[in-house]
């Protein structure tokens, strides 16, 4: 089936979108600017949700695309990455953002809404702080094993002598933990569980899943509640993009020997020791090696992507998605996602990677 006639039938006509598109006439590659590389700018309107790890650097892509190309409109819902992959894969939106990579199941459900292959391209990296508030507890230093028992409720207070014995010359009080957690469908809860899962060991029994899978904590919807939640609690602790967590103190992780923030630095590093999940040449989502120990890489990461189908009905919507999606990965987007949201612009070869992926768009 169509993924334009999938959109109609999932979509009520009070959300359906008019698409008064001029398709361009020179060549389909994109600039930094998001116009075509004839020069031309591109019109009409796209729709995608996802991920709201992403919104702060959305929000600045969007108003760069759209001053380029002022007759088109970039609308984003930060619904979190689960409900971008299933609207996706609906057919109700034109792209997603996901901070994880689209399962089997999911993605044989997104092909079947695009007639065809997805391009799927990672375009933001970013560490996810574990973030807290401990009155007069500014610096705190943690392991996989006991950020893993925490977040399991098997560490309950701020004293435990796990938490002490790596941090000696804090004052920890016996304040109870309250952990925080998302509480919709979220890539950010499935790439910390699947940090704990890989780097933790036996300590963290669950499988990485958008939900989050232990019961108990404090539960919030989406990056900004969960910031909100911490930050207005007392011996609070939870996850979030780093990029996001604003005044709140984070912890450091332990890598082989040393303790390593979270930065957008020591985030990008840990491309170098991953690997692709698929050989195919528009579906770039990566296995990333959250277990290392190597120095200074900061492991407990999400790398978010963005989707769209490899071919779309309507070839002035394809020129579109292709032109945001370009900008977006091209070396000015990137720049302005790190300035707006503290991600980890992408390495060249990675930028290289994603554009000759979003050029097959059509």
């Amino acid at each position: 089936m169509k993924r334009s006639t999938l959109r109609r039938a999932s979509l009520p006509a009070a959300l359906a979108l008019t698409f008064a598109l001029t398709a361009c006439a020179e060549s389909t590659s994109t600039s930094d600017s998001g116009a075509s590389a004839g020069g031309e700018s591109v019109s009409g309107s796209i729709k995608g949700m996802g991920a709201s790890s992403q919104q702060a650097a959305v929000e600045k892509w969007k108003a760069d695309f759209e001053s380029a190309n002022a007759s088109a409109t970039v609308n984003y819902d930060p619904q979190g990455s689960g409900a971008g992959r299933e609207q996706f894969a609906a057919g109700a939106v034109d792209f997603a953002g996901t901070d994880s990579a689209f399962e089997d199941e999911e993605l044989d459900k997104a092909k079947e809404a695009c007639g065809g292959d997805i391009v799927q391209v990672p375009v933001y990296v970013s560490p996810i702080a574990i973030a807290y508030k401990l009155d007069g507890v500014d610096e705190l230093k943690l392991s996989a094993d006991t950020v893993a028992k925490i977040f399991d409720k098997k560490i309950t207070t701020w004293d435990d002598a796990a938490i002490a014995k790596e941090n000696p010359d804090a004052e920890l009080p016996s304040t109870k933990i309250v952990t925080v957690n998302r509480s919709d469908d979220s890539g950010t809860s499935k790439n910390f569980s699947d940090y704990l899962g890989k780097a933790a060991g036996d300590s963290w029994s669950y499988e990485a899943d958008d939900a989050w899978p232990v019961k108990g904590g404090t539960a919030a919807k989406g990056t900004s509640g969960v910031v909100e939640a911490i930050g207005q609690g007392t011996g609070t602790i939870g996850y979030a993009d780093a990029s996001q967590v604003g005044d709140l103190s984070t912890v450091a992780l332990k890598v082989g020997e040393d303790y390593v923030q979270p930065s957008p630095e020591s985030a990008a590093k840990i491309l170098d020791a991953s690997e692709a999940k698929s050989e195919s040449e528009t579906d770039l989502a990566v296995d990333v090696a959250k277990d290392t120990d190597e120095a200074g890489v900061y492991p407990n990461v999400l790398v978010s992507y963005q989707v769209g189908c490899l071919k779309y009905d309507d070839a002035a919507k394809a020129e579109l998605v292709k032109a945001f999606m370009g900008y977006v990965t091209s070396d000015e987007g990137q720049k302005a996602a790190a300035d707006a949201a503290g991600s980890a612009p992408l390495p060249t070869e990675w930028v290289e990677k994603n554009t000759a992926a979003i050029e097959k768009i059509s």
